[in-house]
């Protein structure tokens, strides 16, 4: 059963129930627990589920490996145990990170950034984003929701925006095309700054509503000694993401949130969660690690009795 997803017509603004506004009220939030990426962490996912007690985990979250363009390309041997995951539910759905460039967390200068993404808009790196659908779709995948170059707004990875936001945001499209020209692909590709201002407002790496399905954003208890209230309301915060997903008729996502710099917090969990019931995101991940988690981080005992309270 692949309604809930299928609901939002890649390619465009959201479909019929879709968007971020009143008309979503009805539909189901797809929830997940990042585990980690590769086969433990589908594994985990399991008991994870029976920890939580509340209803199926039916958005499986990982990360492809960002070191070189074949772990990009999204090999078999990766795919694999995620597909068997995905196969083995109904109503589930893959959600995969996505570097747009190699060496992901190398630290590379700007000037090698802007190069790079320079490079990519003129479609240089094309044919590896064709290779990662061509492999989604033989992995029986074809549906995965792609968390394009997450983050982009912050310094953190090789694929942030603020070195020449023109070029990112010319690369963004290159590499959606490229992956749609895909023959049964039904990828849907999800736009996710990191919350708040950063190193440069998330709006000026917007790559247009053609190209983006969905309006994710990554939200972390931080910093520290800042109160949900103001995470919602800082500029390019909480609320506006779920502002300009309005204006652009799209649905919102919540891929990674969790704990960070305000400890064992559970006002920020019951804000979280008060935000999803209200904003109906399509899907929404919690980070369990340290120091995000609730699960695998014993050291956030309180926030795991807000998680799992009904």
């Amino acid at each position: 059963m692949l309604l809930p997803l299928l609901l939002l017509a890649p390619g465009g603004a959201g479909g019929p129930g879709m968007p971020a506004d009143g008309r979503a009220a009805g539909r189901p939030v797809l929830s997940g627990i990042f585990t980690g990426s590769g086969a433990a962490g589908a594994a985990r996912l399991a008991r994870a589920e029976r920890w939580r007690g509340r209803g199926p985990l039916l958005a499986g979250r990982t990360y492809l490996p960002g070191d070189d363009w074949e772990s990009i390309e999204g090999p078999a041997a990766f795919l694999a145990p995620w597909a068997r995951w995905r196969a083995a539910r109904p109503g589930r759905v893959l959600v995969l990170n996505v570097p747009m460039l190699p060496r992901s967390e190398a630290r590379l200068s700007d000037r090698t950034v802007a190069r790079q993404l320079a490079e990519g808009a003129r479609g240089r790196y094309d044919a590896h984003f064709r290779a990662l659908a061509r492999h989604l779709v033989a992995a029986r995948l074809p549906d995965a929701v792609l968390v394009l170059g997450w983050e982009m707004n912050g310094v953190t990875y090789t694929h942030r925006c603020g070195p020449s936001p023109a070029s990112w945001r010319a690369y963004w499209r290159r590499i959606v095309t490229a992956a749609r020209s895909v023959r049964g692909q039904r990828l849907r590709f999800d736009f996710a700054p990191s919350r708040g201002r950063d190193a440069v407002p998330w709006t000026r790496c917007y790559p247009g509503d053609r190209y983006v399905d969905i309006i994710g954003m990554d939200a972390y208890d931080q910093p520290r000694g800042t109160g949900f209230r103001r995470q919602v309301e800082e500029p390019y915060g909480l609320r506006a993401q779920v502002d300009f997903a309005r204006r652009h008729h799209k649905p919102v996502s919540y891929p990674e949130w969790g704990l960070f710099r305000n400890g064992d917090d559970p006002a920020y969990v019951r804000g979280m969660r008060d935000w999803f019931r209200r904003h109906r995101p399509v899907y929404e991940s919690l980070t369990d690690y340290c120091p995000h988690g609730v699960w695998a981080c014993a050291r956030h005992p309180k926030a795991a009795g807000e998680y799992r309270r009904r």
